[in-house]
Formats: C-alpha cells, sequence, structure tokens
C-alpha cells in the first residue's frame, strides 16, 4: 500500500514536469507562428540567427555530430539556431563545467598518494605504455601496482561478493549508481548499510535523478537521511529546457575503506541479477579492485560527490595506505563531458590500435561515429579476430536497428558480429591479445562516449583479463553469428536505418 502510494506521488510529478516542459516550448512556439507583428520580428531575427550559428558551428565538434545540427539549423531556420544556443551556451552547463574544473583541480595530485607503477609498467609492457603514458602524463589517472582484480561475469556473482565486502566496513562505503531501484537486490545492499551506518561507519549513497526519475520515490534522499545514510541526487531533474539534463551520471561505482572498490556494468536493480526477465537472461559484467587502486576510485567518488553536494571535503581525511600482492598493472579511470578529452572513446581505441591478435567486444549498443567504425574495420582487414557481441533481446527498437545498420559494413571487412540470443548483454568490456582488457561503464554510442559520466578500469596482466576472454568464450555458444544476409532488409527498414544514423549523436 505504502509503494502505491509513493508512485502515484512521484507519477504525477513526473506529469508535472513534462506538462511544465511542454507549456514552455508551445509558448515559444506560439510567440513565432501568431501571425502578429512581434511574431513577424521573430522569425526574421531567429532566422539570421539559425545562418550565423551555421556559419560559426566549431570545427573540434565532431563530424557526424556537426553535420546533424547543420541539418536541424537549416530545416528549421526559425527555431534551429535558438535551439542549438539553448544547447550549447547555457550559464548553467558553464556553472558546472568551472566547479567541477575546480575540484578536479584541487585533487588531482592527490591520485598518486598511494605511488604510481608508472616506472615498471614502462619497463614491462612494452607496445602497451602509450596507453598507460596517456591516461596517466595526459588524462591524469594513474597506473598501479600492488593490486588485485576479480572479475565477475554476471551481476548474481558480483552481489554475493559484494556483500560479503561491505561486511568488513571500518570506516566508510561510498555508492555512486545510473540507477538504484527497491527490489531484492537494493534491499540487501540496504540492510548491510543501514547496519553499517548504526555502528558508525560513514555511508554515502549517490544516484542520478534522471536514471531513477520513475524508480524511487521523490522524497528517497529524506528516507536515506533518516536511516543514516548521506544521500547525494546528481544533476536533479528540472522543468526547464536545459541541455544539462543530457550529462548524466552513468558511473557504477562501489567503495569500502579505500581498500576494495567494485566497478561495470551492473546496477542496483533486480534485473542485473536475474532476480526477474526484462529482456530475457542479462549478461552483465564486473571487476573488484582490491589494493591501491581502489584509492582511484575513492577519488572519482568524492569528486562527483562535492560536485553534487556542493560541499568541499578534506579528502587526505579518507586515504589509507593499502596494498596486497601484485596482480599486474591496474589503471582506473573517469571520463566527463564537461571538458574536450573523450577518454573513454580513447581507451577504445587505443586498444583497437594496438591490438596485434585479437579484440573481444561486448557492448548493449553499437552507435558509433566514422573513426570508431574505421578502427573497428582496419584492425579486421590488418588481421586481427575482432568480434562484436551486443543483444538480440532489444530495450530500445529504434537504438537496435541503428545498431544492427552497422553490421553491413562490419562484415564486409572481417569483424564477427554476434547477438546474444539468451536476452540483454548489458555488459561494456574489451579483451585484447591475453594481455589487456577493460571493464567499465561506457558503451559505444554517443551518449556515453560524449554527454555522459563514465568510468572504467584498465588492465594489464591481471588475472581479471584471463577471466573476461575465459568468459567471453563461454558466451558465445549462446549467441547467434550474424551473416550479410541476415543483414538484408526491405526498403522501408533501410530507409528508416539511415534516418536512426543521421540522428544518432541525439539518441
Amino acid at each position: 500500500m505504502l509503494k502505491k502510494k509513493w508512485f502515484r506521488a512521484l507519477f504525477r510529478q513526473r506529469i508535472l514536469v513534462a506538462l511544465l516542459i511542454i507549456v514552455q516550448a508551445a509558448f515559444l512556439v506560439y510567440a513565432v507562428i501568431s501571425g502578429s507583428r512581434l511574431s513577424g520580428w521573430l522569425n526574421g531575427v531567429l532566422t539570421v540567427l539559425s545562418i550565423l550559428v551555421v556559419l560559426s558551428l566549431p570545427r573540434k565538434e565532431k563530424g557526424s555530430y556537426r553535420t546533424l545540427w547543420v541539418i536541424l539549423i537549416l530545416s528549421f531556420p526559425i527555431f534551429g539556431g535558438l535551439l542549438y544556443l539553448m544547447v550549447k551556451s547555457q550559464g548553467t552547463t558553464r556553472k558546472m563545467r568551472r566547479q567541477l574544473q575546480g575540484i578536479l583541480n584541487r585533487s588531482r595530485n592527490l591520485y598518486t598518494l598511494p605511488g604510481s607503477g608508472y616506472e615498471e609498467a614502462k619497463a614491462q609492457t612494452g607496445a602497451y605504455f602509450p596507453q598507460i603514458r596517456y591516461l596517466q602524463d595526459f588524462a591524469g589517472f594513474p597506473v598501479y601496482t600492488d593490486t588485485r582484480t576479480t572479475y565477475f561475469p554476471l551481476g548474481e556473482v558480483m552481489l554475493e561478493a559484494l556483500l560479503r565486502e561491505l561486511e568488513k566496513a571500518e570506516k566508510y562505503i561510498f555508492l555512486e549508481f545510473f540507477i538504484i531501484q527497491e527490489g531484492k537486490m537494493w534491499d540487501s545492499i540496504l540492510d548491510v548499510l543501514k547496519r553499517k551506518a548504526a555502528q558508525g561507519v560513514k555511508v554515502r549513497v549517490m544516484y542520478d535523478d534522471v536514471g531513477c526519475f520513475f524508480l524511487l520515490p521523490a522524497d528517497y534522499k529524506k528516507q536515506l537521511d533518516a536511516m543514516g545514510i548521506e544521500c547525494g541526487i546528481f544533476n536533479p531533474f528540472r522543468p526547464f529546457l536545459t541541455v544539462k539534463q543530457n550529462n548524466r551520471d552513468h558511473r557504477k561505482i562501489l567503495v569500502i575503506d579505500g581498500k576494495v572498490a567494485f566497478n561495470g556494468g551492473i546496477n542496483l536493480a533486480d534485473e542485473y541479477i536475474n532476480a526477474y526477465e526484462k529482456y530475457g537472461h542479462w549478461k552483465d559484467t564486473a571487476v573488484m579492485v582490491e589494493g591501491k587502486a581502489a584509492w582511484s576510485f575513492t577519488l572519482m567518488f568524492l569528486e562527483m560527490w562535492q560536485l553534487c553536494t556542493g560541499v568541499r571535503e578534506d579528502i587526505n581525511a579518507y586515504y589509507t595506505p593499502y596494498s596486497v600482492p601484485s596482480d599486474g598493472f591496474v589503471l582506473p579511470y573517469a571520463d566527463s563531458p564537461m571538458d574536450r578529452e573523450n577518454v573513454g572513446e580513447h581507451v577504445y581505441l587505443q586498444i583497437l590500435n594496438q591490438a596485434q591478435e585479437y579484440v573481444y567486444i561486448n557492448t548493449p549498443y553499437l552507435i558509433v561515429d566514422d573513426g570508431v567504425l574505421s578502427a573497428l574495420c582496419l584492425a579486421a582487414k590488418r588481421g586481427v579476430d575482432v568480434r562484436i557481441a551486443t543483444p538480440h533481446i532489444w530495450d530500445k527498437w529504434a537504438v537496435h536497428m541503428t545498431t544492427r545498420s552497422y553490421y553491413r559494413e562490419l562484415l564486409r571487412a572481417g569483424v564477427k558480429v554476434y547477438e546474444y540470443t539468451n536476452g540483454f548483454i548489458h555488459a561494456k568490456s574489451f579483451v585484447c591479445d591475453d594481455r589487456i582488457a577493460t571493464v567499465g561503464t561506457t558503451n559505444m554510442d554517443y551518449r556515453s562516449l560524449y554527454l555522459h559520466f563514465e568510468c572504467g578500469v584498465w588492465l594489464y596482466g591481471s588475472r581479471a583479463v584471463t577471466q573476461a576472454k575465459e568468459d567471453y568464450l563461454a558466451t558465445l555458444p549462446h549467441c547467434q553469428p550474424i551473416t550479410e544476409e541476415d543483414c538484408k532488409a526491405g526498403f522501408f527498414l533501410r530507409f528508416l536505418q539511415e534516418i536512426f544514423r543521421l540522428f544518432a549523436p541525439l539518441m
């Protein structure tokens, strides 16, 4: 009964938000088309504005993104230029960018508190060291030794390990997830969090407001606060036309005492542990990091917490020296839409460009620009065994059709494409040459690569690399190999796919 009550309240609130946005848009449309003197003046001004915007589109934008804006603006000259300025020139977004940069400037030198394994990596990783150099010297994320890793092939396997580690917490537990939903998974975690908070452990939970829009009560922060759990809501949804709502926190981080961290594609909802079937069997992956490298995930959380709450932290107070016997090289990294550095994309591109024998890829969506598409095809053409596994049971029809539109080009270049027939692959992972792998939150689509806050962990020579490869090969028998014959489609579907490809940067 209680759940029904809060759901009705949540539904009314969300509907009100949607109506307010529609009213704002309708008012602008009416002002332009009403036929009044004001309307004529607005039409002329907005058309000139659109022309000026097209001529001044920044060349550093992705080519497909610029092309889409040119088409939109010239197709709708009255509203196109204004829409672009609303999307790209908002004070709220600039304010967030300044706040985040200030936070990063204060914390950047703290990443190396545990000590970096840079020189050891330089001596031992050979042709793969340039990826480490880029991530540490340019992106600011150090590589660590004295760390071990464990790979989880399913959400239910990860949950067992996660609950065990939560019981060991002595100082703090930090959770940052795109989606949290009440149910078997979250309830089992929350039981431990409440108990630990009562014991004096600092417990913080941060979730994305859009990711949890229809999943949590509007007053859930108050509920957690009453349990002794600190709560932050990332970028709360506001009933205004603002591009800031596009920049979501898609990360999945859980840190315990700065010693152990979990990362991967798994959110805290029951479909992720196959407690119920949403789109068939849910295939996802994660990695547990123990040792020095867990500190990087602690810092990532604290940076976002400060951005989310506006409260400045004494980050040094959370650092506890901790190391375990080395399990290869481990490098956690993050990606932000608030700068021009597409870290997640560059990690994927460097793996493809450096691959010598094989690259095995899991991704729920495959909607990429020409650069990533060319890297996939070129790797296959030079003899690398490139395999991509995507879902057979889709969650969004238009997105799935767009993903399938890339199959023909990939297959003709020699890339092997598979669809997971048991259900939905939500994993985001690369494994390459028995040496390197990355597991994280970044999908191979425009939203993850360029608009969301994301994170992942890059691995060299660790046991998680071997585990990721074994899991991939064990999953292939449950997949359907795609052939060019499977890609044949009628004229109407092909036409739709081309339209979807054109508008892919907005998906």
